[in-house]
């Protein structure tokens, strides 16, 4: 289980410290945490997660479709093997898509190859949000965008999934918080 930080203690703490503990909130990407840890001090986890955002966001179109390439294919070979980061293999869990019957994992991976083929990035969804009848449906709608809805999409779910990721990690304990603050995107 991992140890929760509060987030006064992240605003504080070593650089080097901030960024280990928030190095894994984006799949395969340390250089999210380290992009913002000098940004410090934050107000809220949500002020955090929406500079994290922001750097993603601000990255050209080139170097944030290799990051989406960095993500796993849902009910992909990496889930059925297992060699997904413990966050994903938690996240897939809950619809259990690596225990896919035949019928099923045929269906899924031609739906990844249809995606990857189409996007050249894997298909992403915060799967915490749907029900696997609901998760196939979005992948059949997603299908038929334009890279430059999809793209955006695709940074909406990753943002989502990252949220989720950071709130186990990071508890907004601090006396910068005030009640009520927003900071958007």
């Amino acid at each position: 289980m991992t140890t929760r930080s509060s987030l006064e203690h992240l605003n504080t703490c070593a650089p080097e410290f901030f960024c280990a503990v928030l190095s894994d909130v984006w799949e395969h990407a340390p250089w999210v945490a380290e992009g913002v840890v000098g940004q410090r001090p934050f107000a809220t986890v949500e002020a955090l997660h929406a500079a994290m955002v922001r750097l993603v966001a601000g990255q050209d179109e080139g170097t944030r479709v290799a990051f989406y390439a960095g993500h796993p294919e849902l009910a992909g070979e990496d889930a059925r093997r297992g060699t997904m980061t413990d966050a994903s293999i938690a996240e897939q869990g809950t619809l259990s898509l690596a225990h896919l019957d035949t019928h099923e994992a045929e269906h899924w991976n031609a739906l990844n190859q249809a995606y990857r083929a189409r996007f050249g990035f894997p298909f992403i969804l915060c799967i915490r949000r749907h029900t696997r009848e609901s998760a196939l449906q979005a992948f059949t709608q997603r299908l038929a965008h334009d890279r430059a809805t999809e793209l955006a999409i695709t940074l909406a779910e990753i943002s989502a999934i990252t949220r989720l990721r950071l709130d186990r990690l990071v508890s907004d304990v601090s006396p910068l918080a005030s009640h009520g603050e927003s900071t958007p995107f």
